[in-house]
């Protein structure tokens, strides 16, 4: 149980008397981390969630972007992290299966989904078999269900060796008056439970997900994961989109975690109603179920929809021509309790107020910020070409294609542009398309947490950019120790300053999340990850993407760099140091460039802009690198355009991880002309050209820079 003293001595006073074990076992779910958000909500007050472009913000299954004048976008971000640690195939499964129905129960169709995922390091055999299953899991299920895989993240670092991170973000299409919410507001309406029936699969799924991982929880907690069931998705989806289109339901939830328990509670609370079960109503999969395990099943592929009586019959029908067993399992009542009711022996073994069970209260915990008390450690110098060829063959940095050639990411026909760019895109109508990406800097977070989160959505925003779209929104799952250590809600704390000041500068609320607490074993936590996704919108035909096109090409570096190794890929990589403060953010910049770059493409009816990419891990270097290996061309850099008078190292110069740059290329007659048009700090510093990486007087081979930086990820994985 995870109900603290004062949570008991709380709900004891406000009952007038003591829990039954149903109601202890329901409050306890709904009294989790996972459930509750009791030790993050203070905090996430903090974030904006309302814009100009925003129809709906956090508190439902998923948040609501307007994109056209016709569609809107549903997008949600979870986490499935304790589970995929015990079970990684049916951990990564299920935790898709959930994010799709958060989406449906919005009355949107799914389109994409996006997969950032980090675990231990990829020459730990437990590490490649946690990362072989988890893909495979997103895999089989998004393909079954046709659901494309458009884009992601990978990571591979010590921290999460014992807490790997399976996050995933999904982004579904309505039209706006066909939207629905998750709420019961009409006294008399029944709870109609469609889709996959009860059994004894993720009993206290939230609870363990609200808890440390230790050594025995690969066997003791695996009951707790919960089972998916693609195939019958697939009905579930088909047949949840014709009871929409043909019955006007109230509202709409999936059962994910906390089952029935946390699905009818916050279906009733959302409009302050009761609600009445009948657990006898209930299609099991297995005899002899107790009403606690009932309750608390996280079975698979559920949903509850909210219908008007007369609205049963047709219900029925559908999800019998889908094969798909159907109940009418309570109905929503005037007063403010949730009440369970065993009718067959005329017992009620649950009366407790639906609030209680919805809105539990949060907990101020302490606050702190750590002590730090670290010597920084000087590193030595490395040849430059040495240094280049080994962050290329990082598995941080390598080519992910071993990842992503296992999903459909082409399945529904809309992307544009395919994994391995800066985001993905999505075709909306003929004119409109959606840019996708999800992004997280580990390493700086810990090291500056508000430069870390802020950093975190700039360089999400950074990505929208660079495929030509404008940011609209962001979501979030936000991935940290155990939030009963002071110095790990500070953490959290200052990460969600940083984030909340970029959104708000760029207009782009954060309007969907997750938190995932508790991602420590045995005293080995996680580097705190703030994933973040971004949602941006763009003309089609101002879709951009990051290879070289020709030769002669003209490159600008559009920012400023500054001598910012602490916390790179570099350090990482050559030295195995996290050490110093982060990169800056400096917001002010951030929004200039950004806009400078968004107007110029805006304006770019001769289509001068031929390639667009944004600096992040591993600097300028990388980014270039990137930039000729996907185009097989090369390019010729006069590295004292980049910072003029400066005495920075060369290795600091081209790796650094300073925020708020890009590489732009454009056709040599109209570089005047361009420059002319930027009002920012901007470089000439080179050209496309020939066929190695000419930086000053060293050359290095492109094929060279290729065998380093194919293959690695599959020299592992054999």
């Amino acid at each position: 149980m995870t109900l603290m003293d004062s949570e008991v001595e709380f709900i004891t006073n406000l009952l007038g008397r003591e829990m039954n074990s149903l109601e202890e076992g329901m409050l306890d779910v709904m009294f989790s981390e996972h459930c509750s958000y009791k030790s993050s909500r203070p905090f996430l007050r903090r974030f904006p969630t309302e814009g100009k472009n925003i129809i709906l913000g956090p508190g439902d299954d998923a948040g609501l972007v307007s994109v056209t004048d016709k569609y809107a976008l549903a997008v949600g971000m979870e986490s499935h992290n304790h589970p995929s640690a015990v079970e990684p195939y049916g951990g990564a499964g299920t935790g898709i299966g959930g994010i799709l129905r958060d989406i449906i129960s919005m009355g949107a169709k799914p389109i994409a989904l996006l997969d950032p995922l980090r675990f231990g390091p990829i020459e730990d055999e437990k590490s490649r078999y946690i990362f072989e299953n988890v893909v495979k899991g997103i895999s089989d299920y998004g393909n079954r269900v046709g659901v494309p895989t458009v884009a992601g993240e990978l990571e591979f670092d010590e921290s999460f060796r014992t807490n790997p991170l399976v996050n995933v973000m999904c982004v579904g299409l309505v039209e706006k008056d066909k939207i629905v919410y998750g709420k019961a507001p009409n006294v008399g309406d029944v709870f109609f439970l469609m889709g996959g029936t009860t059994g004894r699969d993720g009993i206290n799924g939230v609870t363990f997900a609200s808890e440390e991982l230790t050594s025995d929880s690969e066997t003791e907690d695996r009951p707790a994961v919960q089972v998916g069931d693609p195939f019958t998705k697939k009905r579930v989806m088909e047949a949840s989109y014709e009871i929409l289109d043909k019955i006007k339901v109230s509202g709409v939830k999936d059962l994910g975690g906390g089952g029935l328990t946390c699905c009818i509670s916050e279906l009733a609370g959302a409009c302050e109603n009761g609600a009445l079960v009948d657990l006898n109503a209930i299609p099991l999969r297995e005899t002899g179920m107790t009403p606690y395990e009932i309750m608390l099943s996280e079975s698979q592929e559920r949903m509850i929809f909210v219908l008007n009586k007369k609205d049963v019959t047709l219900a029925k029908e559908i999800c019998d021509k889908h094969e798909l067993p159907s109940a009418v399992v309570g109905e929503v009542t005037d007063g403010n309790n949730m009440v369970v009711k065993d009718f067959e022996n005329d017992e009620i073994l649950c009366d407790l107020p639906t609030i209680v069970l919805s809105d539990p209260p949060s907990i101020e915990r302490e606050v702190k910020a750590p002590e730090i008390k670290e010597e920084i450690i000087e590193t030595e110098d490395v040849e430059f070409k040495t240094a280049l060829i080994k962050l290329l063959s990082s598995p941080n940095i390598a080519n992910k294609v071993w990842v992503y050639r296992q999903y459909d990411y082409e399945v529904q026909l809309r992307t544009a542009i395919k994994p391995g760019s800066d985001a993905a895109v999505l075709k909306i109508d003929d004119d409109t398309a959606v840019a996708l990406t999800v992004d997280s800097n580990p390493i700086h977070t810990k090291l500056s947490p508000f430069d870390g989160g802020a950093g975190s959505v700039a360089e999400g925003i950074r990505n929208i950019v660079s495929v030509g779209a404008t940011p609209y929104a962001v979501v979030d799952c936000l991935n940290f120790g155990n939030p009963e250590n002071p110095e790990i809600l500070w953490q959290f704390k200052e990460c969600i300053e940083g984030m909340s000041q970029i959104a708000e500068k760029f207009n782009s609320p954060i309007i969907s999340g997750n938190v995932s607490f508790y991602n420590e074993n045995e005293g080995a936590k996680i580097n705190p990850t703030p994933a973040v996704g971004l949602i941006g919108v763009e003309k089609i035909e101002n879709i951009r993407t990051p290879e070289f096109k020709e030769e002669s090409d003209k490159i600008l570096l559009i920012g400023k760099t500054y001598d910012e190794l602490n916390g790179s890929e570099y350090h990482r990589t050559l030295f195995d140091l996290e050490q110093g403060e982060a990169p800056k953010i400096r917001i002010d910049d951030e929004y200039n460039n950004a806009n400078a770059i968004l107007k110029l493409i805006d304006e770019d009816t001769d289509k001068n802009i031929t390639a667009i990419h944004d600096l992040s891990q591993g600097g300028i270097a990388i980014a270039l690198s990137e930039m000729a290996i996907k185009s097989n061309l090369g390019c010729e850099i006069d590295t004292s355009l980049i910072v003029k008078d400066s005495d920075m190292k060369l290795n600091n110069l081209m790796f650094s991880e300073s925020h708020g740059r890009y590489i732009v290329t454009v056709k040599a007659d109209a570089l005047d002309d361009i420059l002319s048009k930027i009002d920012v700090d901007c470089q000439c510093i080179g050209e496309v050209k020939g066929t190695s990486f000419k930086l000053d007087d060293i050359e290095i081979k492109l094929e060279d820079m290729v065998d380093a930086y194919t293959g690695v990820i599959e020299k592992y994985m054999k």
